[in-house]
């Protein structure tokens, strides 16, 4: 079976650092540890690692966080990806930093990459892990504080924040959404289910 991660961000080394682009510094995280590396497509960059026999493709938009469901949509169709095997990675406003919550469907929550996702592929029974940022900021400062970058102290938590991710990613593949929420929700979001996050 095949499926589809994608981690959402902006192109740009401008916004590496920033709170809008955990879901690229999860995938980069995997892929700097799988020994692999990302090649330029249409609409992202993609990678693939394998997974006790499972391929699962990476993704990272090139559109864009607004215009992210044009990459996914183009994807699903060209790999032949069921919704079902999709999961989308994003930052959250909505939840504490580093604090993690696996769902299998919902609306948007605000957020604009998954806002045109669901509107592309016209539907919001995806899985999507979200990777809380906090909402320390000001009464309309809220642009500024996803478009800005993450401090040295949580940059560092950023490995851990990580693993625990792509095990929950791993999770999802092999032991189904129903068990890997229990699974992820349930534990702290910087403590990794394991310490190793290579295939």
């Amino acid at each position: 079976m095949n499926y589809l991660v994608i981690g959402l961000g902006n192109i740009g080394s401008e916004y590496a650092k920033t709170r809008h682009n955990m879901g690229f510094m999860v995938l980069d995280a995997w892929i700097q540890a799988s020994n692999t590396s990302f090649s330029t497509e249409r609409y992202g960059d993609i990678a693939e690692v394998s997974v006790k026999g499972r391929k699962i493709t990476l993704l990272k938009p090139s559109t864009y966080m607004n215009l992210s469901g044009n990459a996914v949509r183009y994807w699903m169709q060209k790999l032949n990806i069921p919704i079902e095997n999709i999961l989308v990675i994003c930052d959250d406003l909505n939840i504490p930093f580093g604090t993690l919550r696996m769902r299998k469907k919902g609306s948007d929550g605000g957020h604009n990459g998954l806002k045109n996702i669901q509107e592309l592929i016209g539907s919001q029974d995806y899985c999507r892990i979200r990777v809380g940022i906090g909402n320390e900021f000001q009464h309309g400062g809220q642009i500024d504080f996803v478009l800005g970058e993450l401090t040295e102290e949580q940059q560092k938590q950023m490995e851990e924040i990580s693993k625990k991710v792509i095990a929950g990613i791993k999770d999802f593949v092999f032991v189904g959404p129903d068990r890997a929420m229990n699974s992820f929700n349930s534990k702290p979001a910087k403590i990794a289910k394991n310490s190793d996050i290579n295939g």
